[in-house]
């Protein structure tokens, strides 16, 4: 895997301008695009989309700063079909525009072109299995919120807190398959999502397929597959991104499986009173590599 994100960075500097066929790329190496984009994002710290937006920009600024006398040129060079668009996407990265850049030859923020190499991980065994889970639902109370990578997310935070104990009480009688218990499920985001981008956190159980669940719950049907379930202990949440961290950059790369499309979820299994210690499992959709 790390060579092949090290020639979708090489792809991206031969297509600068041009628009890439990710998927294509992603087939070539024998993976998927879903895969592709959330080992690039999770490793990167940025979007596939991101970074090939800031190094379109980055080389464009040299082309604005050596005096190229046509922006238009520049813009349709780097993808751009006005230089309106040109211009928009320009401030947005470096935060002026390209004629005060042209004129006082900054501010420039530059992305540097992005190199993958293995580092010696692992010294640290990852508590891991593989489930095979035939098809079930997921029922609670779904809320949009924006994505956090590190931290506390204090809107779903917000979310929680907001129902009764007593529907607390309700959904975990509900409950009557794995994974067991209250859950924490997000869903609906893209592979490669930005932070602040909005997914769908749902705090509810997994029931199965055929168990009636009430018209006020909302939803999620999960086809049957296969899970990598993830077990940390120690502080939360850090611990726990933590992991969800070391799943891209150490256990994939080196475990004969890929990620598929579908909800995340985090089953807490034990806690201490005022939530700062857990033991969790973070249940990941994946298929055979």
């Amino acid at each position: 895997m790390i060579t092949g994100l090290n020639r979708l960075v090489d792809l991206v500097e031969q297509h600068l301008g041009e628009e890439l066929d990710v998927a294509a790329f992603a087939r070539s190496l024998g993976t998927t695009e879903y895969h592709l984009r959330r080992m690039f994002s999770s490793l990167a710290g940025m979007p596939l989309s991101e970074y090939l937006r800031r190094r379109r920009m980055t080389m464009a600024a040299a082309d604005v700063v050596r005096g190229h006398p046509d922006l238009l040129g520049i813009a349709v060079r780097y993808g751009y079909g006005s230089s309106e668009a040109f211009g928009r996407a320009f401030r947005a990265v470096h935060g002026a525009a390209p004629g005060d850049v042209r004129r006082d030859g900054g501010p420039l923020r530059t992305q540097p072109q992005l190199r993958f190499r293995l580092t010696v991980e692992g010294s640290n065994p990852m508590d891991t299995r593989i489930a095979e889970r035939p098809a079930f639902r997921l029922a609670g109370h779904a809320v949009r919120v924006p994505l956090i990578h590190r931290g506390v997310n204090p809107h779903i935070q917000q979310h929680v807190a907001s129902l009764p104990p007593a529907e607390h009480d309700r959904l975990k009688a509900l409950s009557d398959t794995d994974p067991a218990g209250l859950l924490a499920v997000t869903d609906d985001a893209a592979p490669d999502a930005a932070e602040g981008t909005e997914l769908t956190y749902l705090h509810g159980v997994a029931v199965t397929a055929d168990t009636s669940v009430a018209e006020d719950l909302d939803t999620i049907e999960v086809p049957a597959g296969q899970w990598a379930v993830f077990r940390s202990s120690g502080a939360y949440p850090q611990t726990l991104q933590d992991t969800w961290a070391a799943t891209a950059s150490e256990w994939f790369p080196s475990n004969p499986w890929r990620l598929r499309p579908g909800p995340s979820i985090v089953a807490i299994i034990d806690r201490a009173a005022d939530f700062t210690t857990a033991t969790s499992d973070l249940w990941l959709p994946v298929e055979p590599a």
